[in-house]
């Protein structure tokens, strides 16, 4: 099979992926193409008319037949431009439908990507799957693809009236069809070819530009932007290239298709007036053929301009495709009911030789780990960057699935255990903080159906928010703004706590690493922490001694494996790799 044969049925498969977004909206598309027959045969009524009005009415002098053929031509016209009306409107109507269904469907299967996805996918070329791909596909996919249909029919029928009229120079017409058809394939594929280089192009840039957007007060504060806009430049310079060259081919196909025109049509006047002066043919059906060869280039025409819109949308659901691809969060089993009663609540947690890598090609950044943590038991992990302590969290949140070894969640296996089920018993505390331009409210609860008022009133004095809370004006109806720059990074920290507690949930994992917090926010934080580890079950990336300190075990990560493990006291007394990095992190502060 050729590569073009390939690219063919890759077409098909996506414009078939389209058309179940179509079929809910079947009554709309009926209406659009029960039109179909009447703008049909208008358009070959219309010539037809002409030719008769001419022949039998304008060259005998028949008057009164005239003002009713001319009624009748007028009639044919209007009923016409009503049918491709009806048409147009139903099946515009039948695309914006079909995409706005196909929007959401795309955005829903986003949210139900696994965290991994994101990790390895810079969130801007998410964001241009979801916005400027899909403003392409909805801008063509009607004018484009579904008008392909009428325009089919019509010029058939034109054909078929054309072969009616006089064969010899419809013949003449066919001759040239090959040519047109030969040069719009090969100007599809380079269309094709720089069509997807500019939207690939084009979600480089996106992607760079959101990312520098979110850091813009980062590129301010270093006195970065003259790098970072000649980046930009460049990316956009690759865009406007790729794009540039797709209108090249855009306007020359449609040249191209014009010309072919011209060239017909001078040749079918030529031979007609020939057989017009023999006396083979009318200068009616002469009038009539000419009126009519106009008509079918018109859609010759404007298959030209169809073929960039298809080429726009095939590149776009292409893009599109790719997303859908992504595997999303697999559907969690049916867990039978003597499992379900065993995870009512958190009893214990066990890694049994656990080790883990982000790829086969990767190396191993996990080692064989294993622990043991039961309900009430505090656990710090501690080592330099690179060690390992994030990565134990991703993978028991199961953020990551391809771990090899055991981890055991009161005795059963971590795979067999419902995502819902994990996250009501376990909650992770991120050291990045994100905020929506929600209430406060809305930023401690996210609407999740088990976190009341009462529980929302208690995570924040659990926490010591209920400080700075109380001091602003609406209180938890304050809005946030700007994701968080009407709060400290503090404030912003306790309420990410309080989001964590609010689930009440047991077992708290806790990255507790702060930046750029004021001394009172500070001590704040700090007692929200003193009070997670006297009351729940906590593993914590531990940086303040205090935590350290109060834990019942500490595991010293290097190089993905344990180095040591004890209390803070049994790993002094060893004056190992731990006082090692207790000595850095007492000269660091």
């Amino acid at each position: 099979m050729t590569m073009t044969n390939k690219n063919q049925i890759k077409d098909w498969k996506l414009l078939l992926q389209f058309s179940q977004y179509v079929k809910p909206h079947k009554s709309w598309l009926f209406f659009s193409f029960s039109a179909i027959p009447i703008t049909t045969a208008s358009t070959v009524l219309i010539p037809l008319l002409i030719v008769r009005i001419i022949d039998d009415y304008i060259i005998p002098g028949d008057l009164i037949g005239l003002r009713n053929m001319v009624s009748l031509l007028s009639g044919a016209i209007l009923a016409g431009y009503a049918a491709d009306g009806i048409y147009s409107y139903c099946l515009q109507r039948v695309g914006q439908l079909a995409i706005a269904q196909m929007r959401l469907s795309l955005y829903s299967h986003t949210l139900s990507l696994p965290r991994r996805y994101f990790d390895k996918t810079p969130i801007g070329l998410t964001l241009s799957r979801l916005t400027s791909d899909m403003e392409a596909l909805g801008e063509s996919i009607t004018i484009g693809v579904l008008s392909l249909l009428t325009d089919l029919i019509k010029t058939i029928s034109l054909f078929v009236f054309l072969f009616y009229l006089n064969w010899k120079l419809t013949l003449l017409i066919i001759i040239v069809l090959p040519a047109t058809y030969l040069i719009a394939s090969y100007l599809r594929k380079k269309l094709r070819f720089y069509y997807n280089a500019a939207r690939a192009a084009l979600a480089e840039a996106t992607a760079f530009l959101q990312e520098c957007l979110n850091g813009i007060k980062t590129v301010q504060l270093y006195g970065a932007e003259k790098k970072v806009l000649q980046q930009f430049k460049e990316k956009n310079r690759r865009f406007r290239k790729s794009q540039t060259r797709s209108n090249a081919y855009d306007a020359a196909l449609f040249s191209v298709i014009e010309g072919l025109t011209s060239v017909t049509l001078v040749i079918i006047i030529w031979n007609g007036s020939g057989q017009i002066l023999a006396k083979s043919i009318t200068i009616g059906v002469m009038i009539g053929f000419v009126n009519t060869l106009s008509k079918i280039f018109i859609p010759i025409r404007e298959f030209a301009q169809q073929l960039a819109m298809i080429q726009r949308a095939l590149s776009a659901l292409e893009h599109i495709h790719q997303l859908f691809s992504e595997k999303p969060e697999e559907n969690d089993k049916p867990v039978p009911d003597t499992l379900k009663k065993k995870l009512i609540e958190f009893e214990s947690l066990e890694f049994e030789n656990v080790s883990f890598r982000y790829s086969e090609k990767d190396p191993p950044v996990l080692r064989n780990i294993s622990f043991q943590l039961k309900k009430g038991e505090k656990m710090a992990l501690v080592g330099a960057t690179g060690a390992g302590k994030t990565t134990i969290l991703k993978v028991l949140t199961k953020t990551y699935l391809n771990y090899e070894g055991s981890i055991r969640l009161n005795g059963i296996e971590l795979v067999e255990i419902p995502k819902k089920t994990l996250i009501e018993m376990i909650t992770m505390m991120q050291q990045d903080v994100f905020l929506f331009n929600e209430s406060l409210a809305f930023n401690i609860s996210l609407k999740r159906e088990k976190v009341s008022e009462e529980n929302i009133k208690q995570a924040i004095e659990y926490v010591y928010a209920d400080r700075f809370i109380e001091q602003l004006p609406e209180k938890l109806d304050y809005q946030i703004v700007d994701h968080g720059s009407n709060l400290s990074a503090g404030q912003g920290q306790l309420i990410s706590f309080a989001r964590a507690l609010a689930g009440n949930s047991e077992l708290i994992l806790l990255d507790e690493a702060t930046s750029s917090v004021d001394s009172i926010t500070e001590s704040y934080i700090q007692k929200a922490i003193e009070n997670i580890f006297a009351t729940k079950t906590a593993i914590a990336i531990a940086h303040r001694l205090s935590t350290i300190q109060k834990s019942d075990e500490i595991l010293v990560m290097k190089d993905g494996k344990i180095e040591e493990r004890g209390s803070h006291d049994t790993l002094i007394a060893l004056n190992g790799y731990y006082v090692q990095l207790l000595n850095k992190m007492h000269a660091e502060h």
